[in-house]
């Protein structure tokens, strides 16, 4: 009984470190598929409400001009300066990525779905909710800017990547010098 016992135990941990290496191999983060992606859109447009909330604010130069600046204040670090996630670098390896805010898809939200994400966010995405840190009438003015949105890269990466940036390639330029001088 006791022999039996023994290769039983054997045989479990045998088949458990054999099955680590298959576990772990399986934990790694993938993007999603499009049977994933195609249900979770659909989600996410029958949760958004705003559909009929009218923008109050008038579609004027001046508003898209306050909406600029409180867009560039709360929503660059995320979605650049010209909301196309120019010069943002993890953009495009959140999973979800990032919205580019100029696709069809986001302009094809009307109003009232762009100031209700603005302001209750979209769980599992990174867009946080900004209510109790914007009021109304910033929200409305970023949504005016939304619909005005400057070409791609036309203003360059936002001031904290721009850094970032500048001293990487500063780095390198002194690595490389520093290989040279030891050559």
């Amino acid at each position: 009984m006791s022999c039996n016992r023994t290769r039983h135990i054997h045989t479990v941990i045998l088949v458990i470190t054999a099955s680590v290496p298959c576990l772990l191999a399986g934990c790694s983060a993938q993007a999603p598929g499009r049977a994933e992606t195609a249900l979770v859109d659909g989600l996410k447009r029958q949760t958004i409400g705003g559909n009929h909330w009218v923008n109050p604010i008038p579609d004027t130069a001046d508003n898209i001009k306050i909406g600029q600046e409180h867009f560039e204040h709360h929503c660059a670090v995320c979605h650049g300066l010209d909301g196309h996630n120019t010069g943002v670098p993890f953009a495009t390896k959140m999973s979800p990525p990032v919205a580019d805010l100029g696709e069809r898809d986001v302009q094809g939200y009307n109003d009232g779905q762009l100031k209700w994400i603005v302001q209750n966010g979209l769980r599992y995405t990174g867009m946080p909710s900004w209510s109790g840190i914007l009021d109304d009438g910033e929200m409305w003015r970023i949504v005016r800017f939304m619909r005005h949105l400057p070409r791609r890269g036309s203003l360059g990466a936002p001031p904290m990547y721009r850094q970032a940036v500048n001293q990487h390639h500063a780095a390198e330029s002194g690595a490389a010098s520093a290989e040279k001088k030891a050559e």
